[in-house]
């Protein structure tokens, strides 16, 4: 399965490329304060068209494999989500994932039927079915962009990693494929302690192959991922690998950004200010205005059965799209609406001076306290004291 689930999109024209592609949190008006009852608009959903997939990665969140996967979501089920989706929110970013998306007969329907109601669609195949041929259908039926993974260097380190014999190669000739019909692409990394020194040559080699922007993820146990939290690199590492991270984002010619790194935008600030400068939209574009953890409040995660999430990782039901709509469910969650409730966070994530743009990653919280709003556990940065007590006096305030 492709480690895209949360950030492939298509720059909008006018704004500076770099960030995520949509407000953050998600309000309907620039400037509001932040608070329960205001207005959330999301931007971005990453679909789980199908569960079924060609690889067997030992990372995979969704623990998929070959399949057929049964009640997976039909073909008028799929339309009508869409139709739902284009209508309560137009101009909204659709990313078809899996599993492998192109293993379903019906998506080229699906990304056309997307593609005609004004959505910005957009894939993540894994590379085995991305030949010429269907490079160029995927360009034809309106997806905008398509993301790839690559999880080493080497295609030795790759095929480890994804289990699969060719897997890199795969990769290689379906970006080569892309690049001969125009598609544009990007590259995702899945960062674990099997690759971590290998960063610097995986960045080398996407800026080789082309690719418009370059997206690690920092692993989440969950799935067969679960099996991994040996192998996530310790909050000591996590914490320089985002450093790293914010000291090479302008030493490169494409986008460069972590996912599923909350606390990176909490660096990003420390660092500017060391520097003297001042975090504006004007000076930093979208970087400015991104948010560290957008499950529930600009982005949202739709399941091979209809099941809305937060997001990929994180396992915990919001509503099912088969029984109301997504716009309602979006509006009513309990979970989205305890996700957009910052201040109700617990231990440090509840009162540190950068929850407005990390708000931790609520999955990796899930995954090690069974707690979701808990503070997350590979963060090292310590709020001051300040900080708490002000947050101890707005609750005895009630506010």
């Amino acid at each position: 399965m492709s480690s895209q689930n949360a950030n492939i999109h298509t720059a909008h024209p006018g704004v500076m490329p770099k960030g995520h592609p949509h407000e953050v949190p998600g309000m309907k008006k620039a400037g509001e304060a932040v608070g329960k009852g205001k207005k959330w608009l999301p931007r971005l959903i990453a679909w789980e068209v199908t569960r079924s997939c060609n690889l067997d990665c030992i990372h995979c969140r969704a623990a998929a494999r070959f399949g057929p996967y049964p009640n997976e979501l039909n073909t008028e089920e799929c339309l009508s989500f869409l139709d739902d989706v284009a209508e309560a929110f137009p101009s909204f970013i659709i990313i078809l994932t899996g599993g492998e998306p192109m293993m379903r007969k019906d998506i080229w329907e699906i990304a056309s039927h997307g593609s005609s109601l004004g959505l910005r669609m957009v894939m993540a195949p894994c590379g085995f079915l991305v030949t010429e041929e269907t490079a160029k259908k995927i360009k034809d039926v309106g997806i905008q962009r398509v993301s790839y993974s690559i999880d080493g260097a080497t295609a030795e380190s790759h095929d480890n990693f994804r289990r699969v014999k060719g897997a890199f190669d795969s990769v290689m000739q379906a970006i080569e494929n892309s690049k001969k019909v125009g598609l544009e692409f990007q590259v995702n990394t899945t960062i674990t302690k099997h690759n971590l020194h290998e960063l610097p040559r995986i960045l080398d080699l996407v800026v080789k192959l082309g690719a418009k922007a370059h997206h690690p993820f920092l692993l989440v146990p969950t799935g067969r991922g679960a099996e991994l939290k040996d192998h996530e690199i310790s909050p000591e590492d996590y914490e320089r690998t985002l450093t790293w991270f914010y000291e090479m984002r302008d030493n490169v010619p494409i986008q460069f950004k972590p996912t599923c790194a909350p606390h990176y935008y909490r660096i990003f600030r420390q660092q500017e200010r060391a520097k003297g400068i001042k975090v504006t939209p004007q000076t930093h574009g979208l970087d400015a205005m991104s948010k560290g953890c957008m499950g529930g409040q600009s982005f949202a995660f739709i399941s091979h059965t209809g099941k809305v999430q937060i997001c990929g990782f994180l396992d915990v039901e919001c509503g099912d799209i088969r029984k109301e709509s997504f716009s309602k469910i979006w509006e009513t969650s309990t979970v989205f609406q305890e996700m957009r409730a910052w201040d109700d966070y617990k231990g440090r994530c509840g009162y540190c001076e950068f929850r407005k743009v990390c708000g931790g990653c609520r999955a990796r919280a899930f995954a090690f306290t069974d707690d979701y709003l808990e503070e997350e556990p590979f963060c090292t940065y310590q709020p001051s004291e300040e900080a708490k007590k002000l947050h101890s006096n707005r609750k005895e305030a009630g506010e």
